[in-house]
């Protein structure tokens, strides 16, 4: 693992450079001085998810979903609980296709819930439909790798 990384803020999106042996002290944005790992999902927009999932130097994993999708309203506990197990070492977002169809379309989103883990800016695995945070958790890890 290199001696820093690029975290982007989830506050204010500004691209720091992080020591990864800070990783577990709590690091703080160099420009907002907010937490930039806050163990929880991150909901983005379509203007943000290109700079997340581009920038960060972490794996990126993206629940897309939707208000009206009942099986996303029942993973996202699940999904919140993942977030805590799974910070500092992958970033965790959701993006609501209604409010961003032309990403939905771009990553080609059948179904929902779907999840997609991002890499380098790229999808290096997809699992459709409701997991548990066990599962969520065992299978972000096992692609993250």
């Amino acid at each position: 693992m290199p001696d820093s990384l690029h975290i982007v803020c989830p506050r204010c999106d500004a691209v720091n450079r992080v020591p990864t042996a800070k990783f577990d002290a709590q690091p703080t944005c160099g420009k907002c001085q907010k937490p930039l790992f806050a163990a929880q999902p991150l909901e983005l927009d379509g203007a943000r998810f290109m700079r997340h999932i581009t920038r960060n130097q972490i794996p990126v994993l993206v629940d897309f979903w939707a208000p009206w999708c009942g099986p996303c309203r029942m993973m996202a506990p699940a999904y919140a609980q993942a977030a805590q197990r799974l910070e500092p070492a992958i970033r965790v977002v959701k993006l609501n296709t209604e409010q961003a169809p032309e990403l939905a379309a771009q990553y080609a989103i059948r179904s929902i819930p779907t999840l997609a883990l991002f890499k380098n800016g790229r999808e290096v695995a997809r699992q459709a439909g409701a997991m548990d945070a066990a599962g969520i958790v065992a299978w972000a890890q096992a692609h993250a790798g």
